[in-house]
Parts: structure tokens; C-alpha cells; sequence
């Protein structure tokens, strides 16, 4: 990745902006969405960056910009229109080691500003380094309109019974599945229609049944020629629930990327199709761990008598299938 993504928090921003036109007003509105610790150097301001320091009270440096403003600032962004400018308030800012972006000089910059889907709290971020900002605006478009306006109420809903659902039911694997299935069911529903009580009614009642135990089970993946546009649904679901994964170097690592972030990666040194560690497979199953194995090509796994004799369930999941 030529971009690391990282998100920062709000209340530490001290951002400074440089230029008072157009494109100006656009960044403020932006950072407005988050705080309103914001700085304007600039002799004079269009309207909309007019109206918006008045009604957010924001600072004025009533004059061009110039060297030795930006000691209390931990974020610039550079919005004039004369690029020698521009270049200035980078050389400044870069070495003071502040957070800086140079509007249509990204050779300049050592921060971009993604594409965003705001259902807040929950923001989605996306970019394509600089390479394809049409795509990157047809990819936007594609989300928002799969992705209901209401869906921050789910993370807000989340995030008050959070702590409850953790003191009923212990497992992480087993809240994985509690909040998957109460998200996408009858409850999530009646919070996107506005109906919080009766969710959070819903939502209790559904704590106090006895939650029955994670049962462990071993999905091996049979990845095909290894492109990952090829995976089937099944298959990501599975692979986002993974507790471990097992693979050898025939795997194509680009389908590594799919599996749950946090999930426990066991990188084989002996090929598959000579040896299936299906011993430790097993083991970590019986503890209650969902175990993904991913195998390139569809291999035919031989008979394996721990694996016939075991209670586990077993599943077998193709690309393209």
C-alpha cells in the first residue's frame, strides 16, 4: 500500500488552513464534521468561508499566508491558488513534522484525504492513491446506495448493549454469531424503521435464553486458480468468522486479506497436497474454534482417520461454486 489508513481522533486535531476560496470552504466543512479547532490564514474570504467562520467561530489570520504561524498546529492544508505558495507552506509544515496536504500537488502532500460514506459513528473510507479518482467515485456510488442511511443507529445500538452482551455470553466467537444474527434479523430491522424500544426490548429478552455453547468446526476452502474474485459468499462469511487459518505457499496471499483480521494464522511449510496438518486442525476445533483451511486448486484430501472418527463438522467449500 502506497497510503497507510488511519483514522484520527477528533478532539487532537488543531488544523490550519491556508486560502480562502472555494476550495477552502470545502475542506473546513470537512474538518467542521469533526472539530472545530480550525485556523484560516488568508488577506481575504469568500462568502461560503466567511459564513463559516462566523457561525462556528473559527480563527482568522486576516492576511496571506507567512512563515512562523504554524507552531500550534498539528495539521495544514495548503488551498491557495498559487502553486510557489503552496510549495512554501509544504517545505514549512513538512519540517516542522505536521500533518500536511497541498490541494493538486500530491508530490507535496504526506497525507491524503479518503472518500467518505458517513453514517456516523460508523465511516467508511476509501481511496485509490491518487490513481483512479473516477472509479473511486463509481465505487462510492455503488456503496451508498446499498447502504442504508439509518445504519449508524445498528453501531450505536452495538455499542450501548455492548458491554452487556459481553458479561452474558463470554466466547468471542459466540458474540461474533449473537451479533451477527441479531443485526441482520428482526431486531436490526426495527432499528433502521425507528422502533428502539421494541429492539432493545427484543434485544434483553433474547440475553436472558441460555446461549448455547460455539461448537468448533474445520471449513477447508478449495481456492481454485487462486483469484479471489472467484470466492464464493459462503466462503468470505466463513473466512470473516475464522478463528485460524491454515495454508501452504501454493495460496495465493491476496486471499490471506479476506480472513478476520485478529484470526490465528498458521503458515504451512510442507506442501498440501503432500501433508494436511489435520491433527492441530482438530485440536484447535474441539476447543469451539471455527478453523478455515484453505487449499489451491481442488484438491481431493485423502482419508484421514482422526478426521473420520472425529465429531467435528467438516465442510468443503469451492471457488466458483
Amino acid at each position: 500500500m502506497k497510503y497507510f489508513p488511519i483514522f484520527l481522533d477528533a478532539k487532537d486535531i488543531n488544523a490550519m488552513i491556508i486560502g480562502g476560496g472555494e476550495v477552502a470552504a470545502r475542506k473546513i466543512e470537512l474538518l467542521l464534521k469533526s472539530t472545530t479547532q480550525i485556523s484560516i490564514m488568508a488577506a481575504s474570504l469568500n462568502p461560503s468561508v466567511e459564513r463559516l467562520v462566523r457561525s462556528h467561530q473559527l480563527t482568522w489570520l486576516s492576511h496571506n499566508y507567512q512563515a512562523g504561524h504554524l507552531g500550534d498546529c498539528n495539521l495544514v492544508i495548503a488551498a491557495t491558488d498559487s502553486r510557489e505558495v503552496n510549495s512554501a507552506i509544504a517545505a514549512e509544515s513538512n519540517q516542522l513534522k505536521l500533518l500536511t496536504n497541498v490541494v493538486d500537488q500530491p508530490e507535496l502532500c504526506n497525507y491524503i484525504t479518503p472518500a467518505i460514506i458517513d453514517r456516523n459513528p460508523m465511516i467508511i473510507a476509501m481511496s485509490s492513491s491518487g490513481s483512479a479518482p473516477i472509479l473511486l467515485r463509481m465505487l462510492r456510488e455503488q456503496i451508498e446506495k446499498t447502504l442504508p442511511y439509518g445504519y449508524g443507529k445498528l453501531a450505536d445500538f452495538s455499542f450501548k448493549f455492548r458491554e452487556h452482551v459481553k458479561a452474558r455470553i463470554k466466547s468471542m466467537r459466540e458474540r461474533r454469531t449473537f451479533w451477527e444474527r441479531t443485526l441482520r434479523g428482526p431486531i436490526g430491522q426495527a432499528i433502521l424503521a425507528g422502533e428502539r424500544t421494541a429492539a432493545e426490548q427484543e434485544l434483553i429478552a433474547s440475553l436472558q435464553t441460555q446461549t448455547p455453547s460455539a461448537r468448533g468446526e474445520i471449513v477447508f476452502i478449495h481456492t481454485g486458480n487462486g483469484n479471489p474474485d472467484h470466492l464464493t459468499l459462503n466462503a468470505h462469511r466463513e473466512m470473516q468468522f475464522a478463528d485460524a487459518v491454515f495454508y501452504d505457499q501454493a495460496v495465493n496471499q491476496d486471499i490471506i486479506e479476506y480472513i478476520r483480521r485478529d484470526a490465528s494464522k498458521f503458515p504451512q511449510q510442507v506442501a498440501s497436497e503432500v501433508l494436511i496438518n489435520v491433527q492441530h486442525a482438530l485440536e484447535l476445533a474441539e476447543q469451539g474454534d471455527k478453523v478455515i483451511y484453505l487449499l489451491h486448486g481442488e484438491l481431493n484430501l485423502p482419508e484421514n482417520k482422526a478426521l473420520a472418527a472425529s465429531s467435528i463438522v467438516i465442510k468443503h467449500l469451492y471457488s466458483g461454486r
